[in-house]
């Protein structure tokens, strides 16, 4: 049995999700588990190293969960032939050029999303790392959530019938700065630092759409910045150049028609911060991060329209809950451990890669597209 050292290069970790989701609850998580066990009984054992351009607060962080090393040298970092991957989580307008350093020096690439500022670029990413033969995989942490692996456990068995539309709620009021700290970082909203929620979220509901319901094939977009004026991490008022809430329609090969409302601007009046609504004809399901609740068609109440009298229904009493049916892991850890899995072993396949990434940008571009132009846009395929 042998025991595969991988070495990590952990670019932008010192930010909340870097942080949270993928240093704590993904790599630390696997290495205090013992690894990552094959079936053959060797066993995957990430070394990370963190990297940015912050020295105390890389410092701070490594010190505080037991990592030895970090690094503000990125250039040093991937030069040593002990690091085989390199993971990026900076803001997305510093992303692709690092990316582009990494592949040169023939470091495998797992990044976040969007890959890039422009779907010109991230394509230019895709193949670069295939040209290099370098292995590449792009964070879809939503595939992984308890919810929709349940929602999807539907779609397979065939509970919905024809599905003919998707409802997607997503959003939260992020508090604009000054009488509360926000729960986002300022850039999120500032257009020139690669904000807005067009740009974060669509390349989200391009991989739920694609892999759940059928691939996208026309977007309509209209975008808004509800709030003009924040406060900054440093007590600043900056003005917002960037929008904080999108409302969209995808048109879906099969045609279904999915309706997505993002905002940042929202109070939540529902079961979870993002909730999809499928509606069949056997079935209708209902999803969250978590839990997931179904009415089929022979316990669906017949509802006649009187506003004259008190609802007679308790609409919300009338689905049943999924059961689990199985343990769930964080989403992050689960495709980090097929991702490490697929550098170790090219039998293990891992087809969330930097082309798959590219559909993303697309998607964002094409939403703000929409946006500007006040009108329908299709989605043309797309090549490397």
């Amino acid at each position: 049995m042998t025991t595969h050292t991988i070495g990590i290069i952990m670019n932008g970790v010192t930010g909340r999700m870097g942080t949270n989701q993928h240093l704590i609850r993904s790599i630390l998580a696997i290495r205090n588990q013992g690894g990552i066990q094959l079936v053959n009984g060797d066993t995957i054992m990430p070394d990370p190293i963190l990297v940015g351009r912050q020295a105390h607060k890389l410092q701070a962080l490594a010190q505080k969960h037991g990592i030895e090393k970090w690094s503000t040298d990125l250039e040093a970092c991937l030069a040593d032939s002990s690091y085989s991957i390199y993971f990026d989580a900076q803001t997305t307008n510093r992303r692709a050029e690092s990316i582009k350093q990494a592949i040169a020096a023939g470091k495998h690439i797992y990044c976040e999303k969007p890959t890039a500022d422009s779907l010109e670029q991230s394509l230019a990413l895709a193949r670069l790392a295939r040209e290099a033969g370098v292995k590449n995989g792009v964070v879809q942490d939503k595939l992984f959530l308890p919810g929709l692996l349940k929602l999807k456990r539907l779609v397979d068995s065939g509970y919905f019938g024809q599905i003919l539309s998707v409802r997607m709620e997503f959003g939260y009021w992020v508090f604009e700065g000054d009488w509360q700290a926000g729960q986002r970082p300022s850039w999120n909203y500032r257009k020139e630092d690669g904000g807005g929620i067009i740009v974060d979220m669509f390349a989200h509901w391009r991989y739920v759409l694609d892999n759940l319901f059928g691939e996208v094939k026309a977007i309509s977009c209209l975008g808004a910045t509800h709030i003009p004026q924040r406060v900054d991490e440093q007590g600043e008022r900056y003005a917002c150049t960037a929008d904080d809430a999108a409302y969209a329609t995808f048109l879906l090969e099969n045609g279904i028609v999915v309706q997505a409302n993002s905002s940042w601007a929202v109070r939540v009046d529902r079961d979870d911060l993002l909730t999809i609504q499928v509606d069949g004809t056997e079935g209708s399901a209902v999803a969250g991060l978590r839990d997931c609740k179904v009415q089929h068609r022979v316990n669906t109440p017949k509802p006649v329209w009187n506003p004259d009298i008190p609802n007679p229904f308790q609409f919300t009493q009338q689905w049943q809950e999924v059961p689990d049916n199985q343990v769930f892991e964080n989403g992050f850890k689960v495709q980090w451990e097929l991702f490490l899995k697929h550098v170790v072993d090219d039998a293990s396949p891992f087809r969330w890669d930097l082309f798959e990434g590219a559909k993303g940008t697309q998607m964002a571009e094409l939403g703000l597209q929409s946006w500007a132009e006040r009108r329908w846009v299709d989605v043309p395929a797309l090549q490397l």
